[in-house]
């Protein structure tokens, strides 16, 4: 069992196991070949993620730390038939959650320039709008949309819309199709992207659906930079017809000297999402669950794909 972690420091561990660490680093803990539990080490690349996994002969489980599963992508046409791909749904729910609901108000309440004018002890006060009343839009509602629909409900919100991949019901309300995103997105004070990184999503937030949105609207993206055409996204923040918080761009890291640095009405974080001091107790709760689940022969939990199926 390959783990990011030191295995001595997850109690509850099942002891019939062989666990080995392995945290990206250049030399392997052990033959790959003999790993049949791989967890993916967290916030590498893909190319580190990936590396050992040809070699991977014997693997029945591939397990990554994080809700997206587009770092491993490459890799999975190398593996057996049969391995289960498991993300790691509900690890991260309360950070993400937590990190939109600073980049809305930060964004709104004009903290950016409030620091820069404490930078130069500048008193920049003035009228700023609020959470409160503005209508907002989750799209990918998953079980983070749910965490941060959970965190906007004190904030006195008009109304939260909900989208997804299909239409369902909720005890909030209905969750939308996407393809009700035209007739939803002019609504929105505030958009909300939490979609996975797929062949569908992929520049979803492109020229059109930016121009959907209404003026003064706020893009928020705590998924991944993809999702998002950034030429089109410049485009409307340099006419300072909307604003936006990424906690994710395309490229990334974002270069020095790249336009989207420094155009009007963005904020961005560093994609610090996830890595909190609220991941590593959940991420264990999540593994001990699984490698016993794996020792007793019970079904997974958060199974993305099975190799070959």
């Amino acid at each position: 069992m390959w783990l990011p972690f030191d295995p001595a420091d997850i109690d509850g561990l099942p002891e019939s196991l062989d666990y080995r660490f392995w945290d990206g680093e250049q030399d392997f803990p052990a033959d790959p070949a003999d790993c049949a539990f791989y967890v993916v080490p967290y916030m590498k690349s893909s190319e580190i993620s990936v590396r050992p996994m040809a070699e991977m002969t014997s693997v029945r489980v591939v397990q990554t730390m994080s809700a997206g599963i587009d770092h491993v992508q490459p890799g999975l046409g190398l593996l057996p038939k049969g391995v289960q791909l498991c993300n790691a749904r509900g690890v991260h729910d309360a950070s993400t959650a937590e990190l939109t609901l600073t980049l809305i108000l930060s964004s709104l309440r004009g903290v950016p320039d409030f620091v820069r004018g404490q930078d130069r002890e500048e008193w920049r006060s003035g009228f700023r709008p609020a959470l409160a009343d503005k209508s907002v839009l989750i799209v990918g509602y998953g079980s983070v949309g749910a965490a941060i629909e959970d965190r906007l409900a004190p904030f006195e919100v008009a109304r939260v819309a909900r989208v997804a991949r299909s239409a369902r019901e909720t005890e909030r309300g209905p969750v939308h199709p996407i393809t009700a995103l035209p007739e939803l997105l002019p609504d929105a004070d505030v958009v909300v992207l939490i979609t996975p990184l797929t062949e569908q999503t992929k520049g979803l937030a492109g020229a059109g659906f930016l121009a959907r949105m209404k003026d003064g609207a706020l893009l928020v993206n705590v998924a991944r930079g993809g999702v998002v055409d950034t030429k089109a996204l410049l485009a409307e923040l340099e006419s300072g017809r909307i604003r936006a918080a990424l906690d994710v761009t395309d490229p990334e890291p974002l270069p020095k000297g790249h336009p989207l640095w420094h155009a009007p009405g963005v904020l961005i974080s560093p994609h610090v999402g996830g890595p909190t001091s609220a991941f590593l107790p959940r991420a264990k709760r999540l593994l001990v669950d699984q490698f016993h689940r794996f020792v007793n022969r019970e079904p997974m939990r958060n199974v993305v794909l099975t190799t070959g199926a």
